[in-house]
């Protein structure tokens, strides 16, 4: 279980419990590439560099600044950020309630598990928990996270809570923007023959619907090059007064490796 990412409370009128809060989406499985010098091999590392002076900035001398205008900024320090003092830093209250099927799917943004954080709270959890799915809805709030206040909504779910960020109204596009050129009508015979073809392609939800190909692929192409990569060093051990072994060149051709990978297998799709 990975370490909480936020802990506090959770408040529903006179009730109230200590969670804590942690991701319900992770990247890190994903494979991850780290920019290199081709001639060296080794990694790169980045640094902040003045836009004016191009000199190095030291990480001593790097500060938060807010853009008045014609690149002349409020510098604000990290005291300046703490003595924003709000009640959302610690504790999710909820003050109201949505039918859970109201909310817009497009303003969920990232979704979060929470747990009670012990013992005694465990039972008031429930009852805020069991209250929500009696009623089919879910409960409106506020939480600081990255000292920016969210709006998120609460869904019971199973033994726990799942918390929704939610994105900012003005972050949404209307749809009508883009619709309204659109024909809201098809042909009903056609429309017919496509719903049959719907219905016998439906199948019931699976994980697996959302696989990553692309990610096998990538997964596979590095596994053969690193046993090629093993082939070729042949077990020599480094000679002495060198750094480093050389690599070999073809350690930067996977993404080249890949879409000829893909583009051969949708070769063979086409041909079947």
């Amino acid at each position: 279980m990975p370490q909480p990412y936020w802990k506090g409370y959770l408040k529903l009128s006179l009730v109230t419990c200590a969670v804590s809060m942690s991701p319900a989406t992770s990247g890190s499985e994903k494979v991850r590439f780290h920019t290199i010098n081709r001639k060296t091999g080794n990694r790169v590392r980045s640094q902040y560099i003045d836009s004016v002076t191009g000199k190095r900035v030291k990480e001593k001398d790097e500060a938060k600044g807010y853009d008045k205008g014609d690149e002349d900024f409020v510098i604000i320090t990290d005291k300046d950020l703490d003595s924003v003092d709000l009640d959302t830093v610690k504790t999710i209250d909820i003050e109201k309630f949505a039918p859970a099927r109201s909310v817009e799917w497009i303003y969920l943004e990232k979704p979060h598990y929470l747990v009670p954080n012990d013992a005694v709270g465990e039972e008031a959890f429930a009852v805020i928990r069991e209250a929500m799915k009696s009623e089919d809805v879910v409960g409106v709030s506020r939480l600081v996270i990255g000292r920016r206040e969210r709006s998120v909504i609460l869904q019971p779910l199973e033994k726990g809570i799942v918390l929704w960020m939610l994105r900012f109204s003005d972050e949404v596009r209307p749809a009508d923007e883009y619709w309204d050129d659109v024909d809201g009508k098809g042909d009903p015979e056609v429309a017919a023959a496509v719903a049959k073809t719907v219905k016998r392609e439906t199948r019931k939800w699976s994980a697996r619907m959302v696989g990553d190909p692309v990610q096998d692929e990538l997964l596979s192409i590095i596994a053969k090059k690193k046993k090629s990569a093993k082939k070729t060093s042949g077990g020599k051990k480094q000679a002495s007064g060198t750094a480093k072994a050389s690599r070999p060149d073809n350690v930067v051709d996977i993404m080249d490796a890949l879409k000829k990978s893909l583009a051969s297998q949708g070769q063979k799709k086409k041909a079947s």
